[in-house]
């Protein structure tokens, strides 16, 4: 177990994290940012009691969500721990009917199939980690429209 050193700490060395002692590991139910910005705030006691925004949600917990991309070719470039953005298009005839949207941004590839796991059609199924909300958006515009990847 080290030893900090004797002596007061000065709100300097706290805020920006330099200096020895600071205080820069762990901190007990939130993160090091969370604790610069409470004692940024102006409180000698470093924040006011009140919990900062960065630390008042917790992050959403992930599912696996198959998707069906329409081009096999492009999910051959994609490898688990990638990050892509999903997007739908219109799935018409001639493709109107509407833009194409942005569904998921900067989720991670979890699953790619295997060489030759592709369909008769071209498609290629990617299971993607995401929030249950953005799992649900995907389940949606899978059903309506094509979708793409771009890699992040």
């Amino acid at each position: 177990m080290s030893r900090l050193p004797s002596g007061p700490r000065t709100t300097r060395s706290v805020a920006t994290g330099s200096g020895p002692g600071t205080g820069t590991g762990p901190v007990p139910g939130g993160s090091a940012a969370g604790a610069v910005a409470g004692s940024a705030a102006g409180s000698p006691a470093g924040g006011s009691g009140r919990p900062s925004a960065a630390r008042a949600r917790p992050p959403a917990p992930l599912v696996s969500a198959p998707v069906r991309i329409a081009d096999a070719e492009t999910v051959r470039l994609l490898r688990p721990g990638d990050r892509v953005d999903v997007i739908a298009a219109p799935d018409t005839a001639l493709g109107e009917g509407g833009e194409a949207r942005v569904v998921a941004t900067g989720v991670r590839v979890a699953e790619v199939p295997l060489p030759g796991e592709t369909r008769a059609d071209g498609g290629a199924l990617v299971v993607l980690s995401v929030p249950r909300p953005t799992a649900t958006a995907l389940a949606g515009a899978g059903v309506t429209s094509r979708l793409a990847v771009t890699l992040c």
